[in-house]
């Protein structure tokens, strides 16, 4: 465990207003919705970037990063790691701050990408559980 003088997942995490939950599912029976619950109940705001529903947790979905319209803290990622580098690509592309790979979401390559653009990567960490480590 590092210090809290170096805890950059502490420091990202109290400067978050905005999570953008890539792959967020609207049923209540997906890990997607439940840690995004607990990030609301928290006091972020969640965006659902997924095309596939109309809306989670009470805020309506976007299809992509690029359709959010505002501006966003962390890319919070519940996707298969093979669809990893087309996320870091958008996000590379909108210069986001922050990606965070679920847990067993892992893809170094993707990753080694993002950090290169500048990008503050969080790898294979549930988002819920760090969160609760630091502040509960």
């Amino acid at each position: 465990m590092k210090t809290a003088a170096t805890d950059e997942i502490g420091e990202l995490l109290k400067r978050t207003k905005t999570i953008a939950v890539v792959g967020l599912s609207d049923s209540p029976l997906r890990p997607s919705h439940g840690v995004s619950a607990y990030m609301q109940s928290q006091g972020y705001r969640i965006i659902p970037v997924n095309p596939a529903i109309k809306g989670a947790l009470g805020e309506k979905a976007v299809p992509s990063l690029s359709d959010v319209g505002e501006t966003i803290d962390i890319v919070d990622v519940f996707r298969r790691s093979e669809f990893v580098p087309d996320i870091v690509d958008e996000a590379i592309r909108l210069k986001l701050p922050a990606i965070w790979l679920q847990e067993g979401v892992i893809h170094e390559e993707a990753a080694a990408k993002a950090r290169k653009a500048g990008i503050f990567v969080v790898m294979d960490l549930c988002i819920l559980k760090e969160h609760r480590r630091r502040f509960s």
